[in-house]
């Protein structure tokens, strides 16, 4: 009796044990979707995995812009967007820099921009480009949102975002393709989605969900390109949205795009997130 009374205590506290190794898992794995931690270790990761940047040998950088109205710029009342701003932050670094083309289009999703990728004007301005800015996929996931001032916004179903991701990310898959394809070796840098809405309790925890698993997805399909790069802005704005979007609270504004800029050119090698110059044989 002894024997089986100190076995059913040893069962017992061992399930109890289990137990809260995984409630404790389960509350770990909900926070990191709810509030993830930032992006900055994909930089750090990427910079480890990936070969030496082409651009750094280069004499003169020529920039091609391509995708939705970020990187358009819209929001920006300056009018540079990220794409003019990361040229004046390599040219401060001594580079001869130029824009070949900004082929950005409003609202476009990255199904709508593959049939344009067979375009022969949008293959010449990508052929002649050693650095591509890409910028696609919000519309993709967030066209259930409808821009607006607080409670103008149209809250997407949780079921309903999560739904858009494998077709989304499909379409991103062969964009990706298409423009390696196009120009294989040019520097691919794909700007990172973040969370406009993180400051709205109603879109808070769904839209970081959804961002987070778009942008592990984009993470892993550029991982199989030498030349691809991510440049994260989730954590740029995670609790800094007030002030880095635009009144229409989904565009940044002139701060917003300078902090991507900033975070584009970091993950090129050139210069940190803060800014700071480092020399070009640095790592």
């Amino acid at each position: 009796m002894k024997s089986s009374s100190k076995i059913w205590i040893t069962v017992s506290t061992v399930s109890i044990i289990v137990t809260f190794v995984l409630i404790y898992g389960f509350i770990i794995a909900v926070q990191d979707i709810v509030n993830p931690s930032g992006d900055t270790d994909f930089i750090s990761e990427q910079k480890e995995t990936t070969t030496a940047s082409p651009i750094k040998q280069s004499k003169e950088i020529k920039i091609a812009a391509i995708g939705d109205s970020l990187a358009k710029g819209t929001g920006d009342d300056e009018g540079k967007g990220f794409v003019r701003r990361v040229v004046s932050m390599l040219k401060e670094d001594g580079k001869e820099v130029r824009v070949t083309a900004n082929l950005a289009i409003n609202g476009l999703t990255a199904e709508k921009l593959l049939p344009q990728l067979d375009e022969a004007g949008v293959k010449y301005t990508l052929e002649q480009s050693n650095l591509i800015l890409l910028s696609i996929g919000a519309n993709d996931l967030f066209q259930g949102a409808q821009a607006g001032q607080g409670a103008d916004i149209n809250i997407p179903d949780t079921a309903a975002l999560f739904k858009l991701l494998p077709k989304a990310s499909g379409s991103l898959e062969e964009v990706l393709k298409k423009i390696a394809e196009i120009n294989p070796n040019a520097e691919i840098v794909y700007v990172g989605l973040y969370n406009p809405f993180n400051d709205l309790q109603d879109l808070k925890q769904v839209g970081n969900a959804v961002v987070t698993t778009w942008n592990s997805k984009v993470l892993e399909l550029i991982s199989t390109y030498d030349q691809m790069a991510l440049a994260p802005t989730f954590d740029l704005f995670e609790n800094n949205v007030p002030q880095l979007l635009a009144s229409d609270h989904f565009h940044p504004n002139a701060q917003g795009y300078e902090e991507m800029a900033e975070r584009i050119v970091e993950v090129l090698g050139i210069t940190d997130q803060h800014g700071k110059k480092v020399e070009m044989g640095d790592e």
